[in-house]
């Protein structure tokens, strides 16, 4: 398992967000179905997060500074929902977190537990280091005819072969980790108002479940 790394950041997206950060760690694991005592903790997390934890949810620093994030870049976090505030309405219409895959699982301790976002890609398909940048005219999503375009200027995670996917949007398909994955890339994104310590914990409470020491 590596260490965790920082990633690159397009030179004016620095200056206009100087305390964006991503950071980034691989490690050896695969998914498949969750342990009993992951599907255990997820049950536990539900009961610790019911209606009234959500309502004062947002409120909270590190959820808080991901809404005015939103703002910033353009997304009205009322209608495109930041991660974890996603997975807290998702609980709520579900009665609980359902279990979904030992990877899933994993993202979705982290998030609920820091309020930090991570994302995973099949690290045998990323190209160099990962980093953010705004999209260019004409870049697209795939190949062929399931090919998507990409809105000129959206923020993209991306490696030295192009988008790996949307900022806080869908992964760029084929980069994301399928039933042949056997070596992970985690990555998160920091915002101002965010602590390093808490995206670190993110990172590797995902890796220790998915290594089996979490």
């Amino acid at each position: 398992m590596s260490e965790v790394a920082a990633g690159w950041i397009d030179p004016e997206l620095a200056s206009e967000f100087p305390e964006l950060r991503l950071h980034a760690l691989t490690l050896a694991a695969r998914s498949g179905r969750s342990p009993a005592e992951l599907r255990e903790r997820l049950r536990e997390l539900s009961d610790r997060f019911r209606g009234p934890q959500a309502v004062v949810m947002r409120q909270r620093p590190v959820p808080w500074a991901y809404r005015v994030f939103f703002r910033h870049i353009g997304l009205d976090p009322d209608e495109h929902r930041t991660p974890v505030e996603a997975l807290a309405l998702e609980r709520l219409k579900a009665g609980g977190f359902r279990s979904r895959s030992l990877l899933d699982d994993a993202l979705t301790v982290a998030v609920m537990e820091t309020g930090v976002p991570v994302w995973a890609l099949d690290a045998d398909r990323v190209e160099g280091e990962l980093g953010l940048r705004p999209a260019g005219r004409g870049e697209r999503f795939g190949q062929g005819e399931y090919a998507s375009d990409i809105p000129a200027g959206r923020l993209l995670v991306a490696d030295a072969a192009g988008p790996l996917g949307v900022l806080f949007g869908a992964l760029a398909p084929g980069r994301g980790v399928g039933p042949e994955t056997t070596r992970m890339t985690l990555f998160s994104v920091q915002v101002a108002g965010v602590p390093d310590i808490h995206v670190e914990e993110a990172l590797w409470t995902v890796a220790d479940i998915l290594t089996g020491q979490g």
